[in-house]
Formats: C-alpha cells, sequence, structure tokens
C-alpha cells in the first residue's frame, strides 16, 4: 500500500517503524523529538520514558534481545550523547541491534568556532556498526530503512542515525511505503566441503562440545541446535543470549560460566555464534585442550582464527548451517556425554556445600537456590553486578530460549536495571500479539550496581511494567573488597553501608521489602512474583562469603586466572 500526502517527519518515523512491528520506543522526554512523540501517540506506539540517556539505550537493547527486533532509543543529541556512551558500549559488544536516533541542531548553529564539532557523531562513530545524519527531510524514510538493517544485518550492532530537529517537524510531499517490511533477509550458508569436514570432526570426535552464542539466537537456531544436540549426544555449552535455546538440564545443556571447567575435555569444540573472546578464555589453553578441533559457525567472516586457529570455518547462518550439518551427520552410538557432569563435579560439589544455613546471614546461594524454587521456567533472567552475578551462575538454570540477559561482554556495572526495563517492555508486546500472558522478568542485582540507574524503576512504574528486581546487599562493593582483603588484609573505599534500597522502590512507586532472615527469603520472593506491580527487594547478604570465592577457584563462574598464563604460552612469553 501507498500513501502520497504530505506528513511530518515524525509521521514518516512512525510509519516506517510500525512497517517493521516496532510498537515500542525507549526515548528520554524532552522537546528534541516532539513531532515524531505525536506521531508515535496518534498512531499508537508505546512510548517509554527514560531517566537517564543509558537508561533508554539499555532498555532498548534489552527489548531487541528479548524480541529479536531492532530496538529504538531517542536522546537529544549533543546533550545526551555523552551519557549514553555506555548503553551504546554494552549494546554494541552484545550485538544487539540498536537504532539510537539523536536529534541535532539545525545546521545554522553549527559554527566554526561553536563549542560543538560541525558533525555531532563524532563522538560515537568509533564505538557503533553504522552512523549518518539525515540530509533532508525528503529522504528521512531511506535512511531509517537502511539504518535498520545495518543495525540487523550480518552481525547485529549499534547504528546511530542523526536527524536534524527541523526534519521531524517538516511537512514531507510524496509517497511513503506503508507495506510491511522484514529483518534479516540476507541468509547466507557454506559450502559443501567446509560442512563435510565439520562432519568428519564431529562423527569421530570421542568428547564434542558445542558452544552456543548470541548468533545462534539471532539466527533462532535453537530447534536446530537441540535437533543436533540430541542427535548425537553432543553437550551444548549456552553463553550470553545463547543460553537456553537448549534447556539447562545438565545433561544435554548447560551455563557456559558453570560447565567451562568441562571445555578442557573436549577433543572437537563447535563455536556456534560465539565469539571466542576474554570470557571464553580466547579459544586457548588452558581452558582448552591444546590440540582440541577447533569448528566455528559466524556470520561474521572476522570471527574466524580470532586468538586462535579454527580448523574448520563455516562462514553463515547458524540455523541454516546447523540444519545443513545434521542432515549429512551419520547416525552413531555415542553415549550420554556424562563426561562433563564428570568434569565439573569438584565444582558441583562445592558449590553444594554451600549455602545449606538454616539461620544466620544470607548466603547468595541460599538466595539463588530459593530463586530456582519459585521462579517460571520460562522467566526472563537479568544478572547484573560483581560478586552476585557470580553466585547466581552458579545456581541459576536457563531453560528457554531468550530468557537470559546480563552485562557481558563490557560488564559496565547497572545496566541491568535499564536491561530488564526493555525486556519486560519487550516481552509485554509479545504477548500481546501472541494472546498470552507475559513472561515474568527478574532482575539480579548488587547494591553498588543498583545505584546507577535506579531511577529507572520511575520508567517502570510510568510504563506500567512489572519487574521483580532482588538486590544481594553486601554492605559495599564486594569484589574489589574482597579483592583488597584476599591480596593485603586491608579495605579501602569498598563500603556503601546496608543502605534501604526498597525505599528507593517505594519512592518510585514500586513495592519493596527489606529481607535479614533465611525464613523470610521464598515468601518474599512469591509475594514479588505475584504481584502485580515492580517489586525491589533488598536482600541483606553474609558480606564475608565473597571472600571465600575469591580464594576458591571452584567458585569462579567468571574467571580471569588463567589468561596469564594462556599469553604466557600463547603471546607474549615475558608476562609474569
Amino acid at each position: 500500500m501507498a500513501l502520497s500526502n504530505a506528513i511530518t517527519g515524525g509521521q514518516v518515523m512512525s510509519r516506517v517503524f510500525q512497517a517493521y512491528g516496532i510498537r515500542t520506543v525507549f526515548c528520554l522526554a524532552g522537546a528534541a523529538h516532539a513531532h515524531a512523540l505525536y506521531a508515535f501517540a496518534d498512531d499508537g506506539i508505546s512510548v517509554i520514558s527514560g531517566r537517564h540517556e543509558t537508561g533508554s539505550v539499555g532498555a532498548a537493547d534489552g527489548y531487541a534481545r528479548i524480541t529479536g527486533r531492532p530496538g529504538i532509543a531517542m536522546i537529544a543529541g549533543f546533550q545526551g550523547l555523552p551519557n549514553a556512551m555506555g548503553g551504546v558500549r554494552t549494546a554494541q559488544l552484545a550485538c544487539s541491534p540498536v537504532v539510537l536516533i539523536l536529534s541535532l541542531h539545525v545546521a545554522n548553529t553549527r559554527e566554526s568556532a561553536g563549542e560543538e564539532t560541525n558533525d555531532g557523531l563524532d563522538m560515537v562513530k568509533p564505538f557503533v556498526k553504522w552512523a549518518r545524519v539525515v540530509p533532508d527531510a525528503t529522504r528521512l524514510a531511506e535512511y531509517i530503512h537502511t539504518a535498520i538493517f545495518q543495525a540487523t544485518s550480518g552481525r547485529p550492532g549499534v547504528v546511530v542515525l542523526g536527524v536534524p530537529q527541523d526534519i521531524e517537524a517538516a511537512e514531507i510531499d510524496g509517497v511513503i511505503e506503508l507495506g510491511p517490511r522484514t529483518v534479516g533477509q540476507v541468509v547466507s550458508e557454506p559450502g559443501d566441503t567446509a560442512l563435510a569436514q565439520a562432519a568428519e570432526l564431529l562423527q569421530k570426535a570421542v568428547r564434542p562440545m558445542i558452544i552456543a552464542g548470541s548468533g545462534a539466537a539471532w539466527s533462532n537456531a535453537g530447534a536446530a541446535l537441540c535437533d543436533l544436540a540430541a542427535a548425537h549426544n553432543i553437550p551444548v555449552l549456552g553463553h550470553a543470549l545463547g543460553r537456553g535455546l537448549v534447556p539447562e538440564d545438565m545433561e544435554l545443556g548447560f551455563g557456559w560460566s558453570l560447565a567451562q571447567v568441562a571445555a578442557k575435555e573436549a577433543d572437537v569444540v563447535m563455536s556456534v555464534g560465539a565469539r571466542l573472546t576474554q570470557r571464553l578464555g580466547y579459544g586457548l589453553a588452558p581452558r582448552f585442550r591444546a590440540d582440541a578441533k577447533m569448528i566455528q559457525i559466524d556470520i561474521a567472516a572476522e570471527e574466524f582464527s580470532r586468538n586462535r586457529s579454527t580448523d574448520v570455518a563455516l562462514h553463515g547462518d547458524a540455523k541454516q548451517t546447523l540444519i545443513k550439518l545434521a542432515k549429512i551427520l551419520p547416525s552413531n552410538t555415542r553415549p550420554k556425554p556424562t563426561w562433563v557432569r564428570d568434569a565439573m563435579a569438584a565444582r558441583l560439589s562445592r558449590i553444594d556445600s554451600l549455602g545449606r544455613e538454616t539461620s544466620g546471614p544470607i548466603h547468595p546461594y541460599r538466595l539463588g537456590r530459593d530463586l530456582m524454587d519459585v521462579m517460571p521456567a520460562d522467566a526472563i533472567f537479568v544478572g547484573d553486578g560483581a560478586d552476585i552475578l557470580n553466585w547466581m551462575l552458579g545456581v541459576v538454570r536457563v531453560r528457554s530460549p531468550r530468557s537470559y540477559l546480563d552485562h557481558y561482554p563490557l560488564g559496565s556495572m547497572g545496566i541491568g536495571t535499564p536491561l530488564a526495563l526493555g525486556a519486560a517492555a519487550g516481552e509485554r508486546e509479545l504477548a500481546e500479539e501472541q494472546g498470552r500472558v507475559a513472561r515474568r522478568v527478574v532482575l539480579v542485582t548488587g547494591d553498588g550496581a543498583f545505584g546507577f540507574y535506579s531511577a529507572e524503576l520511575n520508567s517502570m512504574t510510568l510504563a506500567g511494567l512489572n519487574v521483580t528486581i532482588i538486590i544481594g546487599n553486601d554492605g559495599g562493593w564486594g569484589t574489589e573488597r574482597n579483592g583488597q582483603l584476599s591480596s593485603s588484609g586491608r579495605n579501602i573505599n569498598c563500603d556503601l553501608g546496608f543502605c534501604d534500597y526498597h525505599l528507593i522502590g517505594h519512592a518510585y512507586g514500586c513495592a519493596g521489602e527489606r529481607i535479614e532472615s533465611v525464613d523470610d527469603i521464598k515468601p518474599a520472593l512469591q509475594r514479588a512474583l505475584s504481584a502485580n506491580r515492580t517489586t525491589v527487594l533488598n536482600v541483606i547478604t553474609d558480606p564475608k562469603a565473597g571472600l571465600v570465592r575469591k580464594q576458591d577457584p571452584r567458585l569462579q563462574m567468571i574467571t580471569f586466572e588463567d589468561l596469564p598464563a594462556s599469553h604466557k604460552a600463547h603471546a607474549a612469553p615475558n608476562v609474569a
């Protein structure tokens, strides 16, 4: 269908978004985008108001990860962009398709001796996938289509579109195409020779392993991954957004952070949309066997042989590659992969030994186990913080696709709150479209991390979103404090006090409770999960627990300790 008339630039933006099925945008309020906001309101697009620019970008990131659609964030350019950079970097490194729309000053304010650069995108260009300024109102629709294509094609990422303020207000004559649009239309597949080589390696492997990363999720490869793993008894370790594509039943499906100790037992490793960066030990020994064969499936060719040589490179879409690979893999009688659990035995035993007290300070493992007992199987889990996230990675199991988000790989503290906001908005949108009840969103964060973007609770309340927020409150910057105590026995500038963070929830219209007793954890969780509004549970945890984790590698789910050994052996022999 085509419409020919004069409409504002804001209306053009609204109608292009509708063509892609986007019904939610995240915008820091202000006059900068007024004409677009008017159009969104008239056209039924939900506008989630933010309180910080990184909050709005982070929410668009969370929305994208849950829905698979591009997340739209809108802020004022010159004033707002510095604040947005944390969210931009988080989304870009996480390969999230986020379109950040900046309202820019009109051209006559860009003076040669002004305080701002003539190019308002200078600050962000090195850190995003694509960045442009719309040059003319008549080309606005074209540039938005291109921005969405750039964000979603190949490896997804952040794009930035600068829109001069006068363009959103301008009346545009011409034809605006309103037919439905799709994203991710370009699908490539590897050649038959490479597929045959991969199939041969997998067939001959004694202990093959698959690592499923975010690329597998963006490809919607969950079903193909489950089929391949079950048919050939290959364990799948889910990482980042790849968690839950194969349910973490501890037989075929595992979380990478917990099960990574088994990686060194695998003789063939196939990564599916997983980048071999720091969290995966760069693919090097000692995290992996030095002689293990490496197969990589990735849409981005530059990922092959990153840090470690790739034996077979399968360049293409993860889902289609897995389907083709399954067709040529002959059936075999490989036994169930009990070797993964065997390799984890010492770690699982140590985890199981902690947090069993029935009185005294609350251990984070007790909090995590009680949460797993009452949290719905299809809940969306958002992790944040440092110590508390490490603890949760030991006990939380993800059982459905697009159900796990955290601040990886940037690790920027506090972004979990915006991610949870966006995840809840995206899940509400999906549930309305599919005629079902929205999945519950649960954020577990630390007391330090919670302090960064706590004002986004106001956004949750204003938008009528329901998020269960659990703060593991150990009274300080736990990871830094315990690092100081472990290395020197001292603690400087790491204490925060056991603050009443739940009262911040009250201030923004949320429910909130302070939990100090072991017996009160599960009832409070049940109340929060059944509440009809966002709830903040301020759980006072044992501040001494983190020191034990710092000193025991079995409890370290995010590990850095083997990286110097990797560098010494493979890159820089002079590293201590």
